[in-house]
């Protein structure tokens, strides 16, 4: 039986046709008329010269200069970081001709005169440059996900109370109206008790063995691999696909899962713990599972089982190939359903939103910060979370995808990885970060470091 078929018909079938019956967007536009509208989808006019940053950008491939993009209505990038000159030379000639180009971070940060620190790296990297960063007294969006390990974590909060610096993390569903009107409808009652919950993420890809070859004269790959065991260079572990080697991430998990569970969580309100039992169990590539060979060692396919404190049962899984399924959330109350994805908003509370609207005061998840319905693409989301970055750093509230929040959502990814690895039941204390009697399993919450590299 496939994970999928695991799913009572009911189910499936409603998940196979979502799409069928999603909100539309003058339908959505009408039902959203009551959400708050953040100023932050149109770059506010600064009080003063000095209220424009002054930015930093760590890592400037493709999410790097995304995020790099979004930030330019707010200020004007003077310092550029990547361990690949052709990145850093192209970043410059994109975003700021007179900026200064660095190879090691440390040093943008030890001479560069910025304010704002955008990091854009690979997941190893983002716990250490977040750390040295707020001690430098920079503010700090980061991409997700906030850590390698669930050890890292910790560090991270440590660092932020101790320096006062804001810092949000790029888990931008938290700023799409979709998302947010569906964790706000749950939060608000209308699906009753929340009894279920199904997130159906992707497949990790299969792929290698790769043969390995010289390291290009223009890349620094001692410094690309940071934290993590010296191997190897192959162009498949060094950009995009760093996804898909444990070393460096942990796959759908950490990568859709940074974002799907985090909301999730949210959802459930359980944004600041994390479930009390985890069970999992993966498919495994052939070979070596840990990192030290030549191809993709995240697993082929997974099925992970979390249950709270509440009795609520959270079930991630791999989107098979060939079911008409959609990548997104499911949440299944005493009321009825609700689907929840990118492109679809679907439901019996979504249903009932014309002639039951969401009073203003049900919203209370956070003050603002949402996209305007007429603008709902991921683009739009991530304005909008770049917007509400740039408000907090002059109001020094806490963003919307805070880090206490983004560490417990990232650990549950972490945790779900650890589960398939073992293939056993886990029992999860929130409260201490460990697992309950099994010293096998807390030795994976984390790894170890290179010297000179270590998150401190």
């Amino acid at each position: 039986m496939s994970f999928i078929e695991a799913i009572p018909s009911n189910r499936r079938t409603f998940l196979a046709n979502a799409g069928s019956t999603f909100c539309s967007l003058p339908a959505f536009a009408t039902f959203a008329a009551g959400l708050p509208v953040a100023r932050a989808t149109e770059a506010p006019a600064p009080k003063s010269p000095n209220d424009r940053w002054r930015i930093g950008c760590i890592g400037m491939r493709y999410q790097g200069s995304v995020i790099t993009r979004e930030a330019l209505p707010f200020g004007d990038v003077v310092a550029i970081c990547d361990v690949d000159r052709h990145v850093r030379e192209q970043a410059r000639a994109s975003f700021g001709s007179a900026a200064e180009l660095f190879e090691d971070y440390r040093d943008l940060l030890a001479k560069a005169k910025v304010d704002v620190v955008l990091i854009g790296t690979p997941d190893h990297w983002h716990a250490r440059m977040l750390i040295d960063a707020v001690r430098a007294g920079k503010d700090v969006y980061c991409e997700k996900p906030l850590t390698l390990t669930v050890a890292e974590g910790q560090p991270i909060l440590k660092a932020v109370r101790e320096t006062g610096r804001v810092v949000q993390v790029g888990t931008w569903q938290r700023s799409d109206a979709r998302f947010r009107l569906a964790c706000e409808m749950i939060r608000a009652g209308r699906l009753g008790a929340i009894q279920k919950v199904t997130v159906l993420m992707g497949k990790n890809p299969v792929g290698g063995p790769f043969a390995p070859g010289p390291v290009p004269k223009h890349f620094n790959w001692d410094l690309w691999q940071g934290q993590t065991p010296d191997r190897p260079y192959l162009a498949e572990r060094s950009h995009y696909t760093f996804r898909w080697w444990l070393d460096y991430s942990g796959g759908e998990m950490t990568d859709t899962g940074a974002h799907h569970l985090d909301i999730a969580q949210w959802a459930l309100g359980v944004q600041h713990t994390g479930p009390v039992e985890i069970r999992g169990e993966a498919t495994w590539p052939a070979g070596d599972a840990v990192g030290a060979g030549l191809s993709y060692n995240v697993p082929e396919s997974y099925r992970v089982v979390c249950r709270y404190a509440s009795g609520v049962e959270l079930t991630i899984l791999d989107r098979p190939e060939g079911e008409h399924t959609r990548n997104g959330l499911m949440f299944e109350g005493e009321l009825g359903r609700l689907f929840v994805n990118r492109g679809v908003l679907a439901g019996k509370p979504v249903e009932e939103l014309e002639a039951k609207p969401l009073p203003r005061e049900a919203f209370s998840l956070y003050a603002d910060n949402l996209s305007r319905p007429e603008r709902m693409g991921k683009l739009d989301a991530i304005k909008n979370h770049m917007g509400n970055f740039y408000d907090c750093t002059l109001s020094r509230a806490v963003p919307v995808s805070d880090v206490m929040s983004q560490h417990r959502s990232v650990s549950l990814c972490h945790l779900g990885n650890i589960a398939c690895r073992l293939g056993r039941p886990l029992k999860w204390n929130p409260e201490s970060e460990q697992f309950e009697g099994d010293a096998e399993a807390n030795a994976l919450l984390a790894r170890p470091q290179r010297v000179g590299f270590e998150v401190v």
